[in-house]
């Protein structure tokens, strides 16, 4: 079985929080993260939003796009309104062969609110899923039907944060709907990831890593603390520096045969964790721990 290793452009610049890797240069992070031995990276604020221009900028610097996030809004607004948003992203990922685009469902989010406790996140009751993944499954299918499958994603603050209401995700929509498997987020929630894995293994198109801080974990007050509020404090590092087995999650991963991208995705502040630094130390501990779980690391 054969994996790639992919980088996420947060450890150096983070757009929910510009003073965080700010001035740091577009070049600055892809030239890293290749010398750090990924060979694709996902998309941020300060990627070309033109498909030429941003084949250009990654053949430049030997890096496969590997996704990135797209905001959905599907909680709000019809399938059919979805599918005319996503499809400009939608067609410069399958032009630039992206193996899926990550969504994230954004309406009511706190994700990215300084001023907004975690414990402020929009909560849906469960009845309200299945017309929810009625629709999901209308934009996953458009999506795979242009060859770029839709792969959900989990996220802190956000309608879909725990282990529950991504059971009622899963539940409610069609195998069109690809799963990504967060650890970090999925951590934070107070899920188990392992029984995640084990349960939704066939439908995992995607896997972003990051691990815990389990001091700064336990220190939160979901009543007061905003989700950056934790990002700030440290609450997110590379594989191999926290509380998360990531022998026992690549094994899990083995176990249900998952292949394809698993990308490094640690939002901190770079002026404390130097991200060239952090991304050598996440690409090792990943390394040692898929090459334990018999995966050959695609270079």
């Amino acid at each position: 079985m054969k994996l790639k290793f992919g980088m996420s452009p947060i450890s150096w610049s983070n757009d929910d929080l510009p003073e965080l890797g700010g001035d740091t240069t577009l070049a600055t992070c892809l030239h890293e993260t290749r010398m750090a031995g990924y060979t694709g990276t996902e998309v941020g604020g300060k990627f070309p939003t033109d498909t030429v221009a941003l084949g250009k900028v990654l053949a430049e610097h030997d890096l496969q796009l590997a996704s990135g996030w797209y905001s959905g809004q599907l909680l709000h607004i019809s399938a059919q309104q979805e599918i005319e948003r996503i499809a400009e992203q939608l067609y410069r990922f399958r032009d630039l062969q992206a193996p899926v685009i990550v969504y994230g469902e954004t309406w009511n989010t706190v994700q990215n609110a300084r001023n907004a406790p975690l414990n402020s996140k929009p909560i849906l009751p469960e009845a309200d899923f299945a017309a929810y993944g009625e629709r999901l499954s209308l934009v996953a299918e458009f999506c795979a039907s242009e060859g770029v499958p839709l792969s959900f994603h989990h996220h802190m603050g956000t309608g879909v944060e725990t282990e529950t209401e991504l059971d009622w995700v899963m539940q409610n929509t069609s195998d069109a709907v690809g799963l990504l498997v967060d650890t970090g987020h999925l951590v934070f929630a107070g899920g188990d990831l392992l029984g995640v894995v084990n349960k939704y293994g066939h439908r995992i198109n995607h896997v972003h890593t990051k691990d815990i801080r389990a001091d700064v974990m336990a220190s939160v007050d979901p009543s007061k603390d905003s989700f950056l509020d934790c990002v700030l404090r440290g609450v997110f590092t590379v594989p191999g520096d926290g509380m998360i087995d990531y022998g026992a999650f690549m094994q899990a991963l083995a176990d249900k045969g998952y292949e394809g991208w698993v990308i490094v995705e640690a939002e901190q502040d770079p002026a404390k964790a130097n991200p060239y630094e952090y991304a050598c130390m996440g690409y090792q501990a990943l390394q040692q721990a898929a090459h334990a779980a018999g995966y050959e690391i695609v270079k």
